[in-house]
């Protein structure tokens, strides 16, 4: 039998409106409605209304994940982050350099914008990093390595794959610090561009604690019945 806290919206799913333009995503979250309470806006639709889309849904009562992945200098960084900071978000992601994740912190300041530095990428393997000359070694290895440095420097949490998450959640400095996993897919999704995936409920027992979705809720015939059944997903985790 369903509860009434069955049916309120889990946190721990947060919806990623990858669409153009703010339009496109408020329509998919009224299609989604009470369904879902945490929305990832992301770089791609910087230009089409997404800072004024996160201000309307905070103003509506979700909450809001910016994945901006800010890096630049300390200075940039840290003024980016004021500004940010003023349409008080819940998340905001900056790549996890300790130099640029100290400076967000600073430009943080006393809001209660959760800092969460990118580890390596989901979309990435390998072979990627060979390209860009990123040292030799697992990537499991160098993802904790870097959510090690980057709680060090004042992350409140990081972004790595549900294939990391056991190993970052093992960690002495990851005591009380946020994992957020892209790279999930319902089982029988398709992978789309991400290369390091796993299923809601596998991301969860593997140590995260809120999850990203996109594509497979919004493109679904039933966008709220897909979310629902995420929900489901993660209760059993």
């Amino acid at each position: 039998m369903q509860t009434a806290d069955d049916r309120l919206p889990d946190d721990r799913l947060i919806v990623a409106l990858d669409v153009s333009n703010a339009l496109e995503a408020l329509a998919i979250a009224e299609a989604l409605g009470d369904e879902v309470s945490f929305y990832k806006i992301g770089l791609g639709m910087l230009t089409g209304g997404g800072l004024a889309l996160a201000d309307e849904l905070k103003q509506a009562g979700k909450r809001i994940f910016l994945d901006m992945k800010l890096f630049d200098i300390g200075a940039t960084v840290q003024a980016a982050v004021t500004g940010l900071a003023r349409y008080n978000l819940d998340f905001l992601t900056v790549h996890g350099d300790p130099s640029v994740v100290r400076a967000a912190v600073k430009g943080r300041g006393d809001s209660e914008t959760k800092i969460l530095a990118v580890t390596i990428l989901t979309s990435l393997d390998r072979a990627d990093l060979d390209a860009a000359l990123i040292k030799p070694g697992k990537i499991g290895d160098l993802v904790v390595e870097r959510a090690a440095l980057a709680f060090a420097a004042g992350a409140d949490g990081v972004i790595a794959s549900p294939q990391e998450a056991a190993l970052i959640r093992a960690l002495p400095e990851a005591a009380g610090r946020l994992i957020v996993t892209p790279g999930v897919r319902p089982a029988g999704s398709d992978k789309g561009d991400q290369k390091r995936i796993a299923t809601p409920a596998e991301a969860i027992r593997a140590g995260a604690d809120h999850i990203v979705v996109g594509r497979p809720i919004w493109q679904a015939a039933n966008p709220a019945a897909a979310a629902r059944a995420i929900r489901e997903d993660l209760q059993t985790a």
